[in-house]
């Protein structure tokens, strides 16, 4: 099933940083939605090579001589299958509930929570169901209101580094512009954004770009778009007229850690259009790992700078009667104080949402 280097030949979408997969599994029920059937056309006429699996959460067959080798391949495979399970997860504090358009990511940012979350399965899957999706969603709306209900589509996944295979996020955003009390969120570390640009939204959808310290995309974040990428796509975005926030995460203490920031928001505030400094958030993460996460974490990424060391870190107990190793209140104050200080500085307008 392995690929050879004859047998690869440059996909057009490889030269823009679009995800394409090395290889594809489809779940037989996937092949009955026009999506399912649209993809399996589409790989097939690309020479792509196609497997069938019987469950998206328990594909086999994914080729490596070791662990390491492995999930590499993992995370350049592609899992077409049907979201069955339709109860979706709470999702605070970003918003109300999870909108489960995909799960995985191509990316390879070493911190990311996915190491836990979805650690055994680390391949990206996508669902071809989506207006059921979107109709569980409507019920979900129609027993809050009046209130808002607020859905996060990038609980487990980046859904813009896919949306040229699905076409997903499109549909949320013209289903959501249609809802009087329902709102979307997503956040993204890609710039591709073209696919969201010019249809309607009706301002229901809040776009969000993942940023962090020089230091932090530089060592922890490889696969993903530059800083000055996001930046440029982020301006597009606000010129579309969708609210624009940023996601500042994880807030990691790094030799120089205040200065990094300070001048991550520097140059945030240098180079956005005053357009895109109407309706403006902030959501400031902490840096966190689990015990399985700084395993995960250690075995495919042996070399990573990343410091985990339980005995420098604070528990923090969570749901389930599980928890994860955060930083010591002191330090975490600081972290706290320091970004609050600066984004009061250079964008008084904008609303901090939460820092965790």
């Amino acid at each position: 099933m392995a690929i050879t280097d004859a047998e690869k030949t440059e996909h057009p979408a490889n030269r823009s940083g679009l995800f394409v997969p090395d290889w594809v599994f489809f779940e037989p029920a996937a092949l009955s939605y026009p999506l399912g059937e649209e993809l399996y056309r589409r790989y097939k006429a690309e020479g792509i090579p196609i497997e069938m699996t019987t469950s998206h959460n328990q594909v086999r067959g994914i080729p490596g001589e070791n662990d390491r080798e492995k999930y590499r391949n993992a995370k350049r495979t592609l899992v077409v299958g049907v979201r069955r399970t339709l109860t979706f997860e709470p999702s605070k504090p970003s918003a109300e509930y999870a909108l489960p358009l995909a799960t995985g990511c191509a990316a390879h940012c070493h911190y990311c929570y996915l190491n836990t979350n979805i650690g055994t399965r680390p391949y990206v899957r996508v669902y071809v169901n989506t207006e059921e999706i979107l109709q569980r969603a409507a019920q979900y709306i129609e027993q809050r209101k009046p209130e808002i209900t607020r859905f996060e589509a990038a609980c487990t996944s980046d859904p813009l580094a896919v949306e040229h295979i699905t076409g997903s996020l499109r549909r949320a955003v013209q289903f959501f512009a249609r809802q009087p009390y329902g709102r979307l969120r997503f956040v993204t570390k890609f710039h591709h954004v073209e696919p969201l640009l010019g249809i309607e939204h009706n301002k229901h959808t809040r776009f969000r770009f993942s940023i962090n310290a020089e230091y932090v995309v530089k060592h922890f974040e490889p696969g993903t778009s530059s800083f000055q990428q996001r930046l440029e796509a982020a301006g597009k975005v606000a010129a579309a007229g969708y609210p624009l926030g940023f996601i500042i995460a994880p807030l990691y203490r790094f030799a120089g850690w205040q200065e990094g920031y300070t001048r991550l928001l520097e140059n945030l505030h240098d180079q956005l259009s005053p357009q895109a400094l109407d309706e403006l958030t902030f959501e400031l993460i902490q840096h966190r790992f689990t015990k399985i996460a700084k395993q995960l974490i250690l075995q495919r990424y042996p070399k990573t700078k990343l410091q985990m060391n339980e005995a420098e870190r604070k528990y923090k107990w969570g749901k389930y009667g599980k928890g994860k190793y955060v930083y010591p209140d002191e330090q975490a104050q600081e972290l706290r104080s320091h970004l609050q200080q600066e984004i009061a500085r250079l964008f008084p307008q904008a609303r901090i949402e939460y820092f965790t």
